[in-house]
Parts: structure tokens; C-alpha cells; sequence
């Protein structure tokens, strides 16, 4: 039977259609309408544009559980969590380290902001039953403040950060023995989360307090998944790589940082000295970019216009949290949001020195991912990122590495 030369034809194109429906589907579901990257711009180069570096080696726990204490005194520890969350987890560990010593009975904390009255719950930020669980067999814990505790009558003990066994000996236990209950004021001399010379006997409480008691409750830690999402999906030209940096307007104002073109011995640095160094250090235009600056601001558009995909949280976070996350008066939340933004990141940058950074890096540390890049004077057009690595992770000296192996 003769075949029609028209039904050849017309065969091919049915094919052909179908063919090139099915690359425009595929296409569709990997890149979506509003990506950025067309068709021709997806070659392996592309999409991984940048001094981006592969995780750590993975990291386990090292520490040891201390053995359950036979007998227990009648007193109570009390304390509270101040200043956001890097000083949260210093916080937990030198009250655990506190109540261990003293055989004492840990009340769960209550969180103070630092404006007077701004006071939450520890269920409102932390999760209460992963907290008292993880605690199980090294101190006991009461997750309400007993009745006969009352605050008034409590005798205030002042405790430096990383306390030590001969402090606690010297310093709270007579107190302790004298009034029977305690609050702990804990204050920072140093800002000091290096690795000790020599193993302290406190060293695995407080790597197991630092590292292991506090999880975010579930409506805020699904704000943070849901923005880390959100960063993922604006990064299609890095592979959903993102930095994070850690600039806030309001404390660079206070160290004098805006508009300071020295780069030698700083401690700050502006929003335009960061995109200098990021740019130089290979990050092209395409690296997208968040802030812990909450709202945007004037002094970052010279950030932008280097990296024109940068945001904050008022950009990135679901609108139905907003009310609750970022417009109360209360900053508690926020600083817990860009704790772990900044921990969860691919890089991480600390415009400003101090304990936020100190504590995202032992956080980061643990969980492997060890891409922390400190900005510094760059001589000449370029630089290797590798040159700007954290002390904390070239030298191995956070405290972190006492922890995980």
C-alpha cells in the first residue's frame, strides 16, 4: 500500500511537538517562571559561580555524659536568658554547670529583651521538652518555678562566663549553703570562646549545655526553614547557595564603622566594605546576600548596587509572621531568627566582631558547615577566599573542637 508523503510529514511534526513540550515541562519544573536563568545560562560554570567551598568533614559528639548524681540537695537555681540567643547558649552551660556542682534543682529560665517589661516565656522561643530531655540524668530540672521559691527572697550570685569549679567552690557554694536557693547573674568579661590548653572537668557539660539543650520550638524554627527556603530559591545561579552577614545598621552607627575607610585593626566593617570584599574575593553580582539588619536602610543601597540580591527579613519573611516575628516591640525574636539564618547559611560573615559571631561559629562548627570568611584590608584587585577563613576554623581553637570529633 502506497504512503502518503503528507502523512510522513505530519507524523514527524506530531513527534517533534511532543518533544518539545516535553523539554518546555522539564525546563518549567526545575526552573521556575520567575528564575532568572534561561535556558542557555545553565551550564555546570554558571550555576557555581564563586569561591563557594564544599561542607566540613561531618562531625559526632565527643563528649561524655556525666553519671547520674545519687543524691541531691533541696535547693533550686533560678536564672534568666538575656541579650539574644549568643549569649543564651553561654547562659544554659554555666547555670547546668552551676546546678551540676551544687546538686541542685534547675528551674527552666524565663527570657528578658532589654528594654524593662519585655519578658517571654522559654516555651515562647525554646522547646521545653527536648530541653528537659536532653538534661536527663545531669541535673534535675523544674519546669515552673516552685511555690516556696519566691524572687524576692532569693539571694542574686554573680557568675562569669565559662565558670569554674573553684569559682563555684569559692564564691556561690556558700551562698548557696547559707540561703538555700540561688539566681544566677551571668556576666561576660572577655569575650572568649577559645579552646582551653588543658580538659577542664566541667568541659562535657558544657559541650553537651552549649550544643545539645536548645531547639527551636516549632512555629519559629518554621519561620527560619521557610526564609532559608525562600534564600534557596532566589540562589538558582549558585546551586541555592546563599552568605549570610551579619551587619546591623544601629550597632555600626554606635562603633563608628559607617563611612570609616580604615581597614587596619577593625572590629566593624560598613555595608559597602563588605561588598568590596566579597567581590574581590571572587562572589560576582549574581550571589545573593542576607542581612541581619531587620529592615532596609539607606546606607546599605551601595551593598546592593554590588550585589543587587541582598535582603533582610522584612523581604523574605512569610507576611502572615510578620506581625508576630518582626513588627512587636520586642527584638528577642528577631535576634533568634538571625542567629540560626546565620548559622544554616552556605557562608558566613561577621561584619562585627563579638559573641554573635563567637557563638555562630561554634554552632556552624558542629554542624560542619565551616565556610566563616572575615573581611580584611585586600591588597591589590583580588584575593582567595581560603586567606580569609576564621581563625576559629584554621586554627582549630573554638571551643567547638572540644566538642566534636
Amino acid at each position: 500500500m502506497a504512503v502518503d508523503p503528507r502523512q510522513i510529514v505530519a507524523g514527524v511534526l506530531t513527534v517533534t511537538m511532543f518533544v518539545m513540550l516535553g523539554n518546555m515541562i522539564t525546563r518549567d519544573h526545575f526552573y521556575p517562571v520567575d528564575s532568572d536563568i534561561s535556558i542557555h545560562s545553565t551550564s555546570k560554570q554558571s550555576l557555581g559561580t564563586g569561591p563557594w567551598m564544599k561542607g566540613g568533614e561531618s562531625v559526632k559528639p565527643c563528649w561524655t555524659k556525666p553519671v547520674p548524681q545519687a543524691d541531691q540537695s533541696q535547693g533550686f537555681v533560678t536564672f534568666s536568658l538575656t541579650n539574644g540567643p549568643e549569649y543564651h547558649v553561654s547562659q544554659i552551660a554555666d547555670a547546668v554547670i552551676v546546678a551540676r556542682y551544687l546538686r541542685a534543682t534547675l528551674v527552666i529560665p524565663d527570657i528578658r529583651g532589654s528594654k524593662p517589661g519585655d519578658k517571654r516565656n522559654f516555651e515562647d522561643i525554646y522547646d521545653v521538652e527536648h530541653f528537659v530531655r536532653s538534661l536527663d540524668g545531669v541535673v534535675k530540672v523544674a519546669t515552673t518555678q516552685p511555690a516556696e521559691v519566691s524572687s524576692r527572697n532569693l539571694a542574686v550570685v554573680k557568675v562569669p562566663n565559662r565558670v569554674s569549679e573553684d569559682y563555684i567552690a569559692e564564691n556561690i557554694e556558700p551562698v548557696f549553703t547559707s540561703k538555700g536557693n540561688i539566681r544566677l547573674a551571668t556576666y561576660f568579661p572577655s569575650v572568649n570562646m577559645k579552646k582551653t590548653k588543658e580538659k577542664s572537668n566541667t568541659d562535657s557539660i558544657a559541650c553537651m549545655s552549649m550544643f545539645g539543650t536548645l531547639e527551636l520550638q516549632p512555629e519559629v524554627n518554621e519561620v527560619v526553614e521557610s526564609m532559608v527556603e525562600r534564600l534557596r530559591t532566589l540562589s538558582a545561579k549558585s546551586k541555592g547557595q546563599f552568605v549570610a552577614v551579619d551587619l546591623r545598621v544601629d550597632i555600626l552607627e554606635k562603633k563608628s564603622c559607617q563611612g570609616d575607610s580604615s581597614l587596619k585593626s577593625k572590629s566593624c566593617y560598613g555595608p559597602e566594605e563588605i561588598g568590596m570584599f566579597l567581590r574581590k574575593i571572587g562572589f560576582n553580582k549574581d550571589t545573593t546576600l542576607y542581612l541581619t539588619q531587620s529592615r532596609w536602610d539607606s546606607s546599605l543601597d551601595a551593598l546592593k548596587d554590588l550585589f543587587p540580591k541582598t535582603y533582610t527579613k522584612e523581604s523574605i519573611m512569610p507576611i502572615d509572621k510578620k506581625a508576630k516575628f518582626l513588627d512587636s516591640e520586642s527584638s528577642e525574636l528577631e535576634k533568634v531568627i538571625d542567629f540560626y539564618m546565620c548559622s544554616e547559611s552556605h557562608v558566613f560573615v561577621p561584619a562585627i566582631s563579638g559573641l554573635f559571631y563567637a557563638n555562630v561559629a561554634g554552632k556552624r562548627i558542629a554542624s560542619g558547615k565551616t565556610q566563616i570568611l572575615v573581611p580584611a584590608d585586600i591588597p591589590g584587585s583580588s584575593a582567595a577566599s581560603t586567606d580569609y577563613i576564621s581563625h576559629y576554623v584554621s586554627k582549630k581553637n573554638h571551643f567547638a573542637y572540644s566538642c566534636f570529633c
